[in-house]
């Protein structure tokens, strides 16, 4: 004799499956009722348009005939209402059931989206993510020292603002000196700052030449003179 219980019974496995597939098979059941409605509804507006017809044919002839006709067509009318609003109350709840399924899937989904970020944060706080961020400065402060004390002798200490001063000025000196080959001119200043520098002897000695040669080119003149 086979048992009901099972290992899905004693787990709650069956049950789950069960409750899962609930709504698809009552929308299904709905929708074969809603067409069964709708093949009925097509059966009583056939026989009213039936009765009517016959009502229409004995108006004249057959009054009692026809008077039948009609209370039989007001029988299949009042069905074909009932019919009718059967068909309207499946399908509201068809609607009823596809809504209540689909937020119950969204709130699943919800719940499991809620569980793995739970998973994922696990015993993560604010405290453990500053010591973690402080711990990581710190790391980077040593880093930095051990780089410095490995460079250490072998890079300049620093920039002497003497010296730049002095490149600055040599730079500016090739830009001018540049500017005046390509304009063909020399300032003034310029060429009172390029005269080499000279001795106090040697300017004498040329003061001494220069008198020296007006006084022979007086002698010259003076015998010209006294040739006439």
């Amino acid at each position: 004799m086979a048992s009901g219980w099972g290992w899905g019974n004693i787990f709650g496995g069956g049950n789950t499956a069960k409750s899962k597939d609930a709504p698809k098979n009552a929308i299904l059941g709905l929708r074969s009722t809603l067409e069964m409605l709708s093949k009925r509804e097509k059966h009583l507006q056939n026989q009213m348009d039936e009765q009517d017809a016959i009502a229409r044919k004995n108006v004249a002839g057959n009054k009692a005939m026809a008077k039948a006709a009609l209370r039989r067509k007001k029988n299949y009318e009042h069905q074909l209402e009932q019919t009718s609003a059967q068909m309207l109350t499946v399908e509201r709840e068809i609607s009823s059931i596809e809504t209540a399924n689909i937020n119950k899937e969204t709130l699943d989904a919800m719940k499991h989206a809620q569980q793995a970020m739970k998973k994922i944060h696990g015993g993560l706080t604010i405290d453990k993510v500053d010591q973690t961020m402080e711990d990581l400065r710190e790391q980077h402060a040593i880093g930095e020292e051990i780089a410095e004390a490995l460079t250490q002798g072998n890079i300049g200490q620093g920039v002497d603002e003497d010296e730049l001063d002095e490149e600055l000025a040599e730079l500016q000196q090739e830009e001018l000196d540049n500017k005046m080959l390509r304009t063909g001119s020399v300032p003034v200043s310029d060429q009172i700052q390029r005269m080499p520098a000279v001795g106090t002897g040697e300017i004498k000695g040329k003061q001494q030449r220069i008198e020296e040669d007006d006084e022979e080119e007086e002698l010259r003149k003076l015998q010209a003179e006294m040739a006439m």
